[in-house]
């Protein structure tokens, strides 16, 4: 997985992210903003689910999988992840 793009991203602690690229600026939840900082960092999906499961106390991991796996699909269509 190609995260350079990914990694140009200026993500602040209220989960403002500039894309400096395109100009672009949007608005993460506290559970996007973990991820998108997991995913600059190289963290393996599966990794960031139980990192995810544990944060936010989910129960049912294999919905939390699908949800990150949907999320990595957005930001493919996006072009930051290629």
């Amino acid at each position: 997985m190609d995260i350079s793009r990914l990694r140009e991203l200026a993500i602040s602690d209220t989960g403002f992210v500039f894309d400096p690229t395109t100009g672009h600026t949007f608005n993460v939840n506290a559970t996007a903003l973990q991820l998108l900082r997991a995913l600059k960092e190289g963290v393996p999906a599966d990794r960031i689910v139980m990192d995810l499961s544990a944060a936010f106390e989910v129960e049912v991991e294999h919905d939390l999988a699908r949800d990150v796996d949907e999320f990595v699909s957005q930001l493919r269509e996006q072009g930051l992840i290629r």
